[in-house]
C-alpha cells in the first residue's frame, strides 16, 4: 500500500534540515512523494525523502512544481520585471504549440552531474526538436540554433538510478536541476533520464569518494578557452556562429586540469561559468576534443528571473561557490580564473568568508591584447596581501601555473624537473 505525502511549492535545491514527520521512519512499502510546498510550511519541509529500512524497495518522487530555484524564488516587486517573465512564458508557449503542431518531438540534453554519500545532483533541459535517428542527442543542435530552440517548460521527467525512480518537473526554461536521495558507489555513474514523449537518454553522474579531500573549480571563459566574452560583438560571433572546431584553448589549461584532478586522487572538476544552457553541448565537445578532464558545467539563464531582467553571472557564480563548500564540507578547493572579469573578487570574498575550504587560486594572466579587449586587468597580483593565508599563483597559461602550483605541493613535479 503506498503512501502519499502531498505539500506546495517545494525546491530540492535547498534541501538542509529536518525531514518531515511522516518520512522520519523507513516504510516497507512504496512511498510516493507528491511534493508542492505552502510558503508557511518551507521550514518543515527542507529535507530530501531518507528512507531508512534494509529490504528492496522503489522511492518513487513525484514533485508537481519546478525543481529548480526558479520555482521558489521570491516574486517579482518590479511590474516591469514580472511583464517581462509573463512575456517570455507566453511566447515559449506559443512556441511550444506551434513546434508540435509541425511535428517536433520532445528530446532531453543530458548534462554530467554530481553526488556525494548517499545524493546527487541531476542536470539536463529538455527541448523539442525534429526527429532524428543518424545523430547523437548533443549534437542535434548546434551554433546560433541553440539560442532559438524551443524549451519543454514545466514537463514531467523520469530520472532512473541506482534502482529508484524519481519523478521530477522541468523548469520554466526546460532546465531540470535537483537533487535526489539515491546511494550510488563512488566514481563515474551513469543514470537514465526520459521526459514525456521522449526515448530514455543516458546521464553521467561523478559520484565524489568521501575521502577525497581536493576538489577543482574552473572558470572556462577566457581561462580554458579563449572567447573574451566582454567584448560583445566577437562574444556573439564566438557564441552564435562559430563551432567548438573554431575555438581556441588556453595553451597548457587542459594538462594542468588533468595533472590535478589525477594527483589528488579523482578529484571533482567543476566548470563555473556566466554562458547559457544552449551552449552546453557545444562546450562539452570543446573539452572532449581538447582532452580536457571531464566535469560538471555549472551554467545560467540569460532569461528574465523573479526579481530582474537579467540573471547576475557574478551571482550565479558566488552561490555556486557556495553551494559547493555547503555540499562538500569536508573538501578544499582550488580555483582556477582570470585577471578579465570578477574571478579575482569573487574568488578573494569566497575565501575571506570560508579560509578552510581553498587549497589555492590560480589566475590566469590575460595578454595586452586580450586584456585590451576585455576591458583591462585587475593588477590583483600587484596589490598588498591580506590577512588571508591562502597561496595565489599568477601565469599567462597552465604550464607557468602548474609550476606554481606544483611549488606549493598541490602537483608531484614531472620527471626530470629540478626540485
Amino acid at each position: 500500500m503506498s503512501k502519499t505525502f502531498t505539500f506546495h511549492s517545494f525546491d530540492l535545491t535547498t534541501l538542509v534540515g529536518g525531514i518531515p514527520p511522516q518520512l522520519r521512519h523507513g516504510h516497507k512499502s512504496d512511498v510516493n512523494v507528491r511534493i508542492s510546498n505552502p510558503k508557511r510550511t518551507v521550514a518543515h519541509l527542507r529535507a530530501m525523502l531518507v528512507t531508512r529500512t534494509g529490504c528492496a524497495r522503489r522511492v518513487c518522487h513525484t514533485i508537481d512544481v519546478p525543481a529548480t530555484s526558479d520555482a521558489s524564488g521570491p516574486r517579482a516587486t518590479s511590474p516591469w520585471v514580472r511583464r517581462a517573465v509573463a512575456l517570455e512564458d507566453r511566447f515559449h508557449r506559443m512556441r511550444e504549440r506551434q513546434g508540435r503542431r509541425r511535428g517536433l518531438q520532445p528530446v532531453v540534453i543530458p548534462f554530467s552531474g554530481y553526488g556525494g554519500n548517499g545524493w546527487i545532483r541531476v542536470l539536463c533541459r529538455v527541448l523539442l526538436v525534429r526527429p532524428s535517428t543518424d545523430r547523437a542527442t548533443s549534437t542535434i543542435i548546434r551554433g546560433w540554433r541553440s539560442f532559438i530552440s524551443i524549451p519543454v517548460a514545466h514537463t514531467r521527467v523520469t530520472i532512473t538510478a541506482g534502482g529508484q525512480s524519481f519523478v521530477v518537473q522541468a523548469d520554466r526554461g526546460g532546465v531540470v536541476d535537483v537533487d535526489l536521495s539515491v546511494r550510488l558507489t563512488p566514481g563515474l555513474r551513469t543514470i537514465s533520464v526520459q521526459a514525456e514523449g521522449s526515448a530514455p537518454v543516458t546521464a553521467r553522474i561523478f559520484v565524489v569518494d568521501p575521502n577525497a579531500r581536493i576538489g577543482i573549480v574552473s572558470d572556462i571563459d577566457d581561462t580554458v578557452m579563449v572567447t573574451a566574452l566582454p567584448r560583445p560583438f566577437l562574444a556573439a560571433w564566438n557564441t552564435f556562429v562559430l563551432d567548438e572546431h573554431a575555438r581556441r584553448p588556453v595553451p597548457g589549461m587542459a594538462v594542468l586540469l588533468e595533472r590535478l584532478a589525477r594527483d589528488q586522487g579523482g578529484a571533482p572538476v567543476m566548470y563555473l561559468s556566466t554562458g547559457a544552457w544552449n551552449v552546453a553541448p557545444t562546450l562539452d565537445r570543446f573539452m572532449g576534443r581538447h582532452l580536457y578532464p571531464a566535469g560538471t558545467m555549472l551554467l545560467t539563464d540569460w532569461g528574465p528571473t523573479h526579481d530582474r531582467l537579467f540573471r547576475s553571472g557574478q551571482e550565479h557564480k558566488r552561490e555556486s561557490l557556495t553551494r559547493l563548500a555547503r555540499e562538500f564540507p569536508h573538501m578544499r578547493w582550488v580555483l582556477i580564473g582570470d585577471d578579465g572579469q570578477h574571478d579575482e573578487a569573487l574568488y578573494r570574498e569566497f575565501s575571506a568568508a570560508h579560509p578552510d575550504r581553498v587549497a589555492a587560486v590560480a589566475i590566469r594572466q590575460l595578454s595586452t591584447p586580450e586584456a585590451v579587449f576585455a576591458g583591462g586587468r585587475s593588477h590583483r597580483d600587484q596589490s598588498p596581501q591580506t590577512e588571508d593565508k591562502t597561496p595565489w599563483v599568477w601565469g599567462p597559461d597552465g604550464s607557468r601555473l602548474a609550476e606554481q602550483l606544483a611549488d606549493i605541493g598541490l602537483l608531484t613535479q614531472p620527471p626530470g624537473s629540478n626540485q
